[in-house]
């Protein structure tokens, strides 16, 4: 009989004990789940209402979280889903600035699940060197009186506003369209989603870092439209868009040294 219950294993209470601190664990991380569609919306409602303008930063996390009344994790959930949705955009030793006001349903081509947004501008730049030096071509051939005034009006106010150091963004896209729309090509205009989104895309990520170079070649580009010049235009739309990718090629560098420099020190440290 002894060596009969010897051979039964006693019953041992869990070893774990930290089961009721996981558990715990779970449904903080589930209430914070159910919490953040809620702090999102309540976010959105504070960059329209207050109102925080494009190109202006929100609130760092410590004033948010206590905006809100939620966690500083909370905050960080929400803002990265504001990130992917294009409306925020963090940016290095500087913080969280506002890109667009706009919902995911207003990006037509759905390009905002990309995360890599430097490879995206850059595969965004290929797409529109295949596509608007032949646009400006066309556009000098059939652009009107009417459409070369428009051109002149929108390209001034485009560089007032990035003399005077403020956003410019929305004239730069619209100085754009108006050349795609002067190439009479009903097709080009089912395109312009594609156009308008790569200027975008290229201005939040580079934040003025080709203020003469962009000036210089849109009145370059402007000049031969309204000369009629079809080889002009399109070289002048070459140049231009090579200097933003350039650009884009320089800056995804300094990311990736930046990158792996810190990758280094965090070695060391270790």
């Amino acid at each position: 009989m002894n060596d009969l219950c010897s051979a039964v294993p006693a019953f041992r209470k869990p070893q774990n004990t930290n089961i009721r601190g996981a558990h715990m664990y779970q449904i903080e991380k589930m209430n914070q789940k159910l919490l953040a569609p809620q702090v999102e919306e309540e976010l959105m409602n504070f960059i329209l209402h207050e109102p925080v303008k494009v190109g202006e930063k929100i609130p760092n996390e410590y004033e948010l979280a206590g905006r809100f009344g939620v966690g500083r994790s909370t905050i960080r959930e929400v803002v990265k889903s504001l990130v992917t949705k294009g409306i925020l955009e963090v940016r290095r030793g500087s913080g969280t600035y506002v890109v667009s006001t706009s919902s995911t349903a207003n990006d037509p081509l759905g390009l905002r699940r990309f995360t890599d947004k430097y490879k995206l501008a850059l595969e965004l730049s290929e797409v529109r060197l295949m596509l608007e030096p032949e646009i400006a071509a066309l556009a000098s051939e059939y652009a009107t009186p009417e459409d070369k005034e428009e051109l002149k009006r929108l390209c001034q106010e485009t560089e007032t506003l990035y003399l005077a150091g403020k956003n410019h963004t929305q004239k730069d896209v619209e100085f754009h369209t108006c050349i795609a729309r002067c190439s009479r090509n009903r097709v080009v205009e089912q395109l312009l989603p594609i156009i308008q989104t790569a200027v975008v895309t290229f201005v939040n990520l580079t934040h003025r870092k080709l203020m003469e170079e962009t000036i210089e070649t849109h009145r370059a580009v402007l000049d031969a439209i309204i000369k009629g010049d079809s080889v002009g235009a399109r070289c002048a739309m070459i140049m231009h868009l090579t200097y933003n990718r350039q650009m884009l090629i320089r800056m995804k560098e300094e990311l990736h040294r930046f990158e792996k420099e810190n990758e280094t020190e965090h070695t060391s440290d270790e």
